[in-house]
């Protein structure tokens, strides 16, 4: 190994700067943690006098981490510059710990962080969009024809005009003028649909103010593209999500000019990430025209999640990836992809790990996205005290993808509070997560770690965040968990969830949950319910089952999703749920609910259904119904399938019935009857020769 860099065949290499010694690092203490003696050698100015030590790892294809975000485009023009053909990562421990007042304290902080950035990110799928440039610039006055006009020379730009004053006409028509007020709008960059009433196109020969001709409503337009300078209520919810829509104030030229260079270069064919990757097999939003979880489509900020019969369908085109409907989905069906999952699992072991691993002591995990969090951070260490040693910083890509199974294996590796920091501007959109966060609550309180460690911060001010990091405590906290993840969503839930159980300061049994939760029983009235099983067939995972043999209905707990299709699908409305976590073994056993004798039929003997519910019919239907006011018809309900068909077509009252049937003849039969009457010819014959 030279200079701290290379260690040849394929292994990583790593790379630690203190930046010009404005950070106290410990190089035998990173390299031990991480387990790489790269970490060992630091840097002073790896970005400049070093540079050359960068160069030379770049001669291999081994995975290459660099400690440093600031100069990332500087060390990868250096790469490419090299034919280097691995694996960069940059990871910032600058801002995130070494430029901190407890900064000599953070180098297991920092050693987690570089730990982290090694664990291999799966990449995401994505589809393609396609814009051909087509613009519609929708406002008011003369500031939308004149931003048409400054677009005109890339894309193709139409104005229209709502409730339009007197605007005075250009003296050259560079750009088509209309009259109207969208009524309606949907569709995404690359194929929006408008409808437009009080529609007109412009008279050319208007003199003092632009004039239009006679208006009509319902026209209808297509477009890649909207520039809304109206000022008015958006044409979307969520706008500030939907691409291709951009919606500056009218009266911000600055903010109107950003827009104007952002749409002038969206004409072709672009990327968009697929945020979320659906698995409709696992879904519990309906069956058979009933109801049952509706948490994604709750959530959605959007509009891009729509019910599509006993599932639901999701437009990646409208998606904006906040991730809500992955955090608040109780069977994993709606998957995020940015990354999955199990990658942000991955990450977070690693990170908690490596933090124990040297000597790290009460963590205090602060997820943040890069858009909001990360520049608030660098603000803090830049201009204030910088992070406390002990808050490690977790980037995701939306704050609002972060779930219960994330805060609850958090809390099983070790941690000892949780902070998510939010922008105002998400305001809105934070229900889902204010849900998964009294989950998490409700377990850290109820198994006696003590509630208020689950924090969410809607913060733009870094000293106002500054504030909340000083008055944070020591909090009891789980024994650290060592388990590896699974794939599933709920299998790494309980995992985690069983650990804290297993370690709790005051384990319970069963642990009662907040509505909405993902596990929990259902509660059924035995003595009302008929064993019609309806449920069964509405139970999205099984956790409701049959018996093929006799009339018996059992449950499952630990499959239990608490969607609700059972109550909604109960005729007898016997059904209710409670969530709740069973820490028992009967929650993963099979528990009979409630079973009875088969009844028989009255005809041919033939067991089918259950002594309840026929009884249950007759009792409904018996001299109360039109159909049933004879005794014949009631003791047809207490017939099998095949008997209640005979009885049927026998009953004297059946319109259908025609008179007896006649015997058919055969040949043999037309043969006898003729042995017959020669037998009785002769006999006769006989008789007269005799007299």
């Amino acid at each position: 190994m030279e200079n701290g860099g290379s260690t040849g065949n394929g292994a990583k290499q790593l790379f630690v700067c203190n930046c010009e010694n404005t950070m106290p690092l410990q190089g035998d203490t990173l390299a031990k943690a991480c387990g790489n003696p790269n970490a060992g050698q630091i840097h002073t100015q790896l970005c400049r006098a070093q540079i050359e030590a960068v160069q030379r790892a770049a001669a291999g294809d081994a995975p290459i981490t660099i400690a440093c975000t600031q100069e990332a485009p500087l060390f990868e023009e250096i790469l490419e510059e090299a034919g280097y053909q691995g694996d960069a990562q940059f990871v910032n421990i600058r801002e995130t710990a070494g430029w901190s007042d407890q900064a000599g304290k953070a180098n297991a902080k920092i050693a987690a962080l570089l730990a982290e950035s090694t664990v291999s990110i799966a990449a995401a799928p994505s589809v393609s969009m396609l814009s051909e440039g087509a613009c519609l610039v929708y406002g008011t006055d003369e500031i939308a024809i004149e931003a048409a006009r400054q677009l005109a020379g890339r894309l193709d730009v139409t104005v229209l005009l709502t409730n339009p004053g007197d605007v005075m006409p250009p003296q050259v028509m560079d750009v088509p003028i209309f009259k109207g007020t969208i009524a309606a709008a949907k569709g995404h960059f690359g194929a929006f649909e408008i409808v437009v009433n009080d529609y007109a196109p412009s008279v050319v020969s208007a003199r003092g103010a632009m004039a239009f001709e006679a208006p009509r409503d319902g026209a209808s337009s297509k477009c890649d593209l909207i520039l809304d300078l109206t000022g008015a209520t958006p044409l979307f919810t969520a706008h500030e999500k939907r691409d291709g829509y951009f919606r500056p104030d009218p009266g911000d030229p600055a903010a109107v000019q950003r827009a104007l260079f952002e749409l002038s270069e969206l004409n072709g064919e672009f990327e968009k990430p697929l945020y979320v990757k659906y698995d409709p097999d696992i879904c519990a939003h309906s069956r058979s025209r009933k109801q049952g979880c509706n948490r994604c489509l709750d959530v959605c900020p959007t509009g891009a999640i729509t019910s599509a019969g006993d599932i639901v369908e999701f437009d990646p085109f409208v998606c904006a990836g906040c991730g809500s409907c992955s955090a608040v989905c109780p069977t994993g069906a709606a998957g995020y992809a940015i990354p999955a999952a199990t990658d942000i699992m991955e990450r977070l072991r690693v990170l908690l790990t490596t933090y124990r691993n040297a000597d790290g002591r009460d963590p205090v995990l602060l997820i943040h996205d890069e858009q909001h969090g990360t520049p608030l951070i660098g603000l803090l260490a830049r201009f204030g005290k910088g992070l406390p040693a002990n808050v490690i910083p977790f980037m995701v890509n939306e704050i609002t993808q972060v779930g219960f199974d994330i805060m609850s294996a958090a809390y099983a590796y070790g941690v000892s509070q949780i902070l998510l920091l939010a922008s105002p501007k998400q305001q809105s959109e934070l229900g889902g997560l204010a849900s998964q966060i009294g989950m998490a609550e409700a377990v850290m309180e109820g198994l006696g770690y003590g509630g208020g460690r689950t924090d969410l911060l809607v913060e733009t001010d870094p000293e106002a965040l500054a504030g909340h990091l000083a008055g944070l405590t020591t909090r009891t906290q789980a024994e650290a968990a060592s388990f590896l993840l699974m794939s599933g969503k709920r299998t790494n839930t309980r995992m985690a969830i069983e650990h804290l159980h297993a370690k709790a300061p005051s384990p319970i049994d069963v642990l009662p949950l907040p509505g909405g939760a993902p596990f929990g029983n259902v509660d059924i009235r035995t003595d009302d319910c008929t064993l019609c099983l309806a449920c069964v067939s509405s139970c999205p995972t099984g956790a409701l089952m049959d018996n093929p043999d006799k009339p018996q209905l059992s449950f499952q707990e630990s499959a239990c999703v608490q969607c609700g299709l059972c109550v909604a699908t109960c005729p007898e409305s016997v059904m209710a749920l409670e969530p709740r976590m069973n820490f028992t073994p009967d929650a993963r056993n099979t528990k009979t609910v409630k079973e009875e004798e088969p009844f028989e039929c009255v005809s041919c003997g033939k067991p089918f259904g259950s002594k309840g519910s026929i009884e249950k019919i007759v009792e409904q239907l018996g001299n109360k119904h039109s159909m049933f006011q004879n005794p014949g018809a009631i003791e047809r309900i207490k017939m099998c399938e095949d008997c209640r068909v005979v009885s049927q077509f026998n009953a004297p009252d059946n319109p259908f019935m025609g008179g007896d049937r006649p015997i058919p003849k055969t040949t043999e039969d037309y043969l006898r009857e003729r042995e017959i009457e020669d037998a009785r010819a002769k006999v006769k014959a006989e008789r007269e020769n005799e007299g």
